[in-house]
């Protein structure tokens, strides 16, 4: 059975596909990567991605391990030459993986605060050195991005699309919202979820992290996820155990 996740992720992975500078998309991932390894002076000796990431395609690395992924992103990868092994998620506790990577706000995709807290406890368990994840600043998050994400334009020589995000917050309840993900192509309009989303902050998440059992908890200040599907930017965050 998909996740939300994995099937949020399927956004991604068209908007990929239709993007003309895809090829030097992969590479900026993979450079952030790198970046974050050197920061760390490691290179891990297993890497599980949560999600599609195109900075598998430039990823040097024989122990790569996918989960909450589709079927047709897996027959990409597989395509492309990667080397990787897909796991499912139910059975993902059963191992541990040196480096964690959940990016695109992947801990907002709950319904409650436990649910978070759950599965930040769950990523620690599988985590042996380190977490690398993004999130918003929702502190100090502008209100015209509360409700909308920032529209993106992808194209290529015979396309345009264009993707953004409207979230609808519950009237109660501050940081719980459903969001619902909207392509459109010439006179083709693609809706994708209602999502159960909540809202995170970097102080809640370094205090379930630490909680479970983390060493250490880190914001990069010069270091910055932008998603394939919208212009926000998200904050990287690092997490070692």
């Amino acid at each position: 059975m998909s996740t939300s996740f994995e099937k949020y992720n399927d956004i991604l992975f068209d908007a990929y596909q239709s993007n003309a500078r895809s090829e030097d998309l992969a590479l900026k991932k993979k450079e952030i990567l790198d970046e974050l390894f050197e920061h760390y002076n490691m290179q891990p000796d297993s890497i599980l991605f949560i999600g599609f990431n195109p900075g598998l395609l430039k990823l040097d690395h024989n122990h790569i391990y996918l989960t909450e992924v589709s079927e047709s992103v897996c027959q990409f990868f597989k395509n492309s030459g990667v080397n990787f092994t897909h796991i499912e998620p139910e059975k993902v506790q059963s191992r541990q993986f040196s480096a964690v990577i959940a990016l695109d706000e992947y801990l907002t995709f709950s319904g409650t605060d436990q649910e978070q807290r759950d599965k930040v406890i769950q990523l620690g368990q599988i985590t042996k050195d380190f977490l690398i994840t993004t999130l918003r600043d929702y502190k100090n998050q502008d209100f015209k991005d509360r409700e909308f994400s920032q529209p993106i334009i992808v194209r290529n020589e015979s396309i345009k699309k264009i993707y953004f995000e409207h979230y609808d917050y519950d009237q109660f309840d501050r940081n719980s919202c459903m969001s619902t993900s909207y392509t459109i192509e010439e006179d083709v309009f693609t809706i994708v979820g209602p999502f159960s989303r909540r809202s995170m902050f970097f102080k809640q998440l370094a205090k379930f992290s630490l909680d479970s059992g983390a060493q250490s908890f880190l914001v990069h200040k010069n270091l910055m996820h932008k998603s394939i599907i919208k212009k926000n930017y998200e904050h990287i965050i690092t997490i070692r155990y």
